[in-house]
Formats: C-alpha cells, sequence, structure tokens
C-alpha cells in the first residue's frame, strides 16, 4: 500500500485569488512533493481542518484512531478495496471490492461480517438516510444496482440503457433524485429513487470521477479528469450549467466539504509539475 498522506492547512484562511463572484475560485494551490500517479479518494476532519489524502491500495482495510493516526488493525478485502461509506447509526463499515461485491464491516468489532454479491466491480455508492438502501454504480454491468442493507443483498436492478461508464454519484433524498455521472457520453442523469426512472439529464465535462450536491445553493459540483470542474444549477426540473472552472488534466478526484463551503480537488504530477490539492471555494450563484 502506498502511503496515506495528512496534510494539515489553514482551510479558513486561505487568501481569495480574485473578487469576480464566480461560482467558484481558487483560494490555494497546496504542493504534494514526491506524490507520482494517481491521486484517489479524499477524506476531511473539519474539527481538526485536516485533508487526507490516499493513493493506491493492497486490499485491505485500516483503521486509524484518531488520536495518534497509526493504523492498529488491518482487515484483508482480497482485493482493490475501493470506496468506503459508514452507517454510523449502525456501527456498520461498507466497501466496495475489485470482484464484484460490498464487504460489510463490523465497526465495534473491526471484522469483516459478510459480503453482499454485485453484477460487476462497485464504483461509487451512498447509504440512503431515510431508509436502508444503498445505491451502487456498477458500469461492468451498466446499472445501478439497489441493495438492501439489513437483508444484505441487491433487490433491484437500474439499467442505464444508452449511458454507460457510471463512476461517480450524489444522493439527493430531498428531492428524491439520484444523481449519477457517466462517461460515455459525459452526461450526468437524475434518477427516481422510487423506481430508478431517469428523470432528466445533461451534458457535462468528459471522464468524470466525482461529482457533490451542495444543497445549500441546489448546485451540482462535477469534477473531471478533462481538467474542468463543471457547476450545475437547478432549472425547472432539471439541471443548466452555470459555471466552468478549468484545473488540469486528470484532476478528477475530490471532495466537497458543506461543513468548511470548500471543494478540494486533487491534480496528479504531470512533467515537472507536482502533484497539488486546489482548495475552490463557493460563492452565490450570479443567475
Amino acid at each position: 500500500m502506498r502511503p496515506l498522506l495528512l496534510l494539515t492547512c489553514a482551510l479558513m484562511s486561505a487568501n481569495t485569488l480574485g473578487t469576480e463572484p464566480v461560482p467558484l475560485s481558487v483560494e490555494a494551490k497546496i504542493a504534494l512533493p514526491g506524490v507520482k500517479g494517481r491521486i484517489d479518494h479524499l477524506a476531511v476532519d473539519v474539527a481538526q481542518e485536516r485533508l487526507y489524502v490516499a493513493s493506491g491500495g493492497d486490499g485491505s482495510l485500516r483503521t486509524l484512531p484518531l488520536g495518534s493516526l497509526t493504523p492498529d488493525r488491518t482487515i484483508d478485502l482480497r482485493d482493490d478495496a475501493d470506496n468506503v461509506r459508514v452507517d454510523r447509526e449502525q456501527r456498520f463499515v461498507y466497501v466496495g471490492c475489485g470482484g464484484g461485491a460490498l464487504a460489510v464491516i463490523d465497526a465495534s468489532k473491526q471484522s469483516k461480517i459478510a459480503d453482499i454479491p454485485l453484477e460487476g466491480h462497485p464504483e461509487s455508492f451512498q447509504l440512503e438516510a431515510a431508509g436502508l438502501r444503498i445505491f451502487v454504480n456498477v458500469p461492468d454491468a451498466n446499472q445501478i444496482a439497489v441493495v438492501d442493507r439489513q437483508a444484505r443483498k441487491q433487490i433491484a436492478s437500474w439499467p442505464t440503457e444508452d449511458l454507460h461508464a457510471n463512476f461517480a454519484m450524489a444522493l439527493d433524498e430531498r428531492n428524491q433524485r439520484l444523481l449519477v455521472s457517466f462517461r460515455r457520453p459525459a452526461m450526468l442523469g437524475a434518477f427516481s429513487l422510487s423506481d430508478g426512472k431517469e428523470l432528466t439529464r445533461i451534458e457535462t465535462c468528459g471522464d468524470v470521477d466525482d461529482v457533490f450536491l451542495d444543497p445549500k445553493r441546489n448546485r451540482v459540483y462535477v469534477v473531471c479528469g478533462e481538467g474542468f470542474v463543471d457547476v450545475l444549477g437547478e432549472r425547472e426540473g432539471g439541471y443548466a450549467r452555470v459555471g466552468r472552472l478549468p484545473t488540469s488534466p486528470g484532476a478528477r478526484t475530490a471532495l466537497f466539504s458543506a461543513e468548511l463551503d470548500r471543494l478540494f480537488v486533487a491534480a496528479r504530477a504531470n512533467g515537472s509539475n507536482p502533484a497539488t490539492l486546489w482548495v475552490l471555494g463557493v460563492s452565490i450563484d450570479r443567475n
């Protein structure tokens, strides 16, 4: 496993570059010297103002106590451990595994207790807060899988039809919509949480890997390896692009923190340019 990087930075005190009221503004660029290759997944500790950047993997899940941040337990998940989600109420951790399953971890015992089989490698997935479902992108099967986390099995499959390579996902329970980003073609689709019916779609930047909902501003942030962040706003039951911020090629891993009102975008090293963490501030929609 490649090392976990810990960045301690004054997230709230970065100077904004420029004064024009645009949907996103670059507040800081933090160099990550020595970091090579693809950067995969970010997490933020709001209380301590720390951002974690992870890359690579060996098919295991490691637990780190908040006090020391030293790994104290390793749980072998066999292959390509990927996205992680936490059910705090039930104290379960769900991990997407490359062989085509969601691993279920008992957080109190720090051990794996089950695998939920899927029809392919799971990409982004989201846990329903007001129910027991998990929505999972399974691009190999061209579907969105619906899992019952109490029964620990897939209970429905929503085909994505002519939309392929569904990697990123955001859950909008307030409006009962599932937002899914596709790479072929480059689209954001909104699907009904009741039956998986497609409600609307909009063209976006390409090579998407992360998408985030900003409920405070009724916005969606689409982060693309093509080298852009698209900002979408709700318009008459659908979405319209209200802004596009250039980043750098391959910068597709990101994290939006509603508590900090910041969007963090990780740009991989490119030639003589080191890997960089972009700190983006959000502002009021001009439109």
